[in-house]
């Protein structure tokens, strides 16, 4: 039988190694627990127990027809639960540990619900060393979507797990600090290793994939899911990644744009205006603003995009404003995925 809720939220662990060593006891008992990655928070599960993963799905309020990322702690357990071929093999000797998820024919071992019934299984090789000593310690492959809501912003801190998930069975959250990509993996599907495709853009730039491949990724028959179908991959609904605060995107957005809004309404930029901007505007209207970065850096636009994000859902705004990255760069087409979908 599952642990009664807990109102107050789970605990959250600092990562020592007698923590360590208790959430590892948890996750072999088929307990869930909360556990950083360079990408975002995680909720995780002994990825080849039925019923522990259940519980992931009923924590998250998540539909059995999304499947679940299964993480290793080491590109040589691969051959575990996945059917590998050269290509899959060549990218996880170039990007694991790292945001990168590999699509690939299942083994038996890995439970049907996971892989939302499909033969296929989505794997991953985390960055976050903590996260890949409670792999070891553990003992099995972890399932471990975003710890959030399904389909809210995903968390990039321990706070965010724990505040997202009290009142479910979630006992403990492993604090491994804030996480430093802050948007979730690349998915590249190599179930057909001729015709690799991109299914969602992640922490890794599809180029420097396409470089290692010798190919062009394809993209999905569809970009996005239909709910209710089950899907090749997470991160594939329209709507997904979503504030409750209405989020409008635009093309470009600047300081001046804060001027046109009403004042109920908040313009989030890419970087911080200039102080010349700022002057021009009434107090008012500076205090409808937000930024994501100094400077307008890809990568500490995307480190602060979902902890922005959440905390104007939390400041009673009637919308949010956004604009998507020029370019298609970095990590641009994560991003601007992330905003689109926020926006559906």
């Amino acid at each position: 039988m599952s642990p009664e809720p807990l109102l107050q939220g789970p605990r959250i662990f600092r990562p020592t190694t007698a923590n360590l060593a208790r959430l590892a006891a948890l996750l072999r008992r088929g307990e869930l627990v909360g556990v950083p990655s360079e990408t975002v928070y995680g909720l995780a599960a002994d990825a080849l127990n039925p019923a522990a993963c259940a519980k992931i799905f009923a924590a998250k309020g998540r539909p059995t027809t999304d499947p679940l990322i299964v993480h290793l702690a080491s590109a040589a357990d691969l051959g575990r639960v996945a059917r590998t071929n050269p290509a899959a093999l060549a990218l996880a000797t170039a990007f694991w540990p790292g945001p990168l998820t590999l699509i690939l024919p299942k083994l038996a071992i890995v439970p049907d619900l996971v892989s939302a019934g499909r033969p296929t299984v989505a794997v991953r090789v985390p960055a976050h060393t903590v996260f890949r000593r409670l792999i070891c310690l553990a003992g099995c492959p972890l399932a471990a979507p975003s710890a959030n809501p399904f389909g809210y912003i995903s968390p990039t801190s321990a706070a965010h797990v724990r505040d997202g998930l009290t009142g479910t069975s979630l006992r403990a959250v492993l604090d491994g600090g804030e996480c430093r990509v802050g948007v979730e993996s690349t998915i590249v599907d190599l179930t057909n290793p001729s015709r690799p495709r991109l299914l969602r853009p992640g922490g890794l730039n599809a180029a420097a994939i396409e470089r290692v491949l010798g190919q062009k990724l394809g993209l999905p028959h569809s970009k996005t899911i239909v709910a209710g179908t089950a899907a090749p991959a997470p991160g594939m609904l329209s709507r997904h990644y979503s504030p409750q605060t209405p989020l409008t995107l635009h093309s470009r957005l600047d300081a001046r744009d804060a001027a046109k809004l009403a004042t109920d309404e908040v313009c989030l930029l890419l970087r911080r205006p200039a102080n010349a901007d700022l002057r021009m505007l009434p107090a008012e209207r500076v205090r409808c603003l937000r930024w994501l970065s100094e400077r307008g850096d890809l990568e500490t636009i995307a480190k602060n995009l979902f902890s922005t994000l959440r905390a104007l859902d939390g400041e009673g705004w009637r919308r949010i404003h956004a604009a998507e990255v020029s370019g298609v760069e970095g990590l641009a087409p994560a991003i601007n995925d992330r905003l689109r979908r926020a926006s559906a």
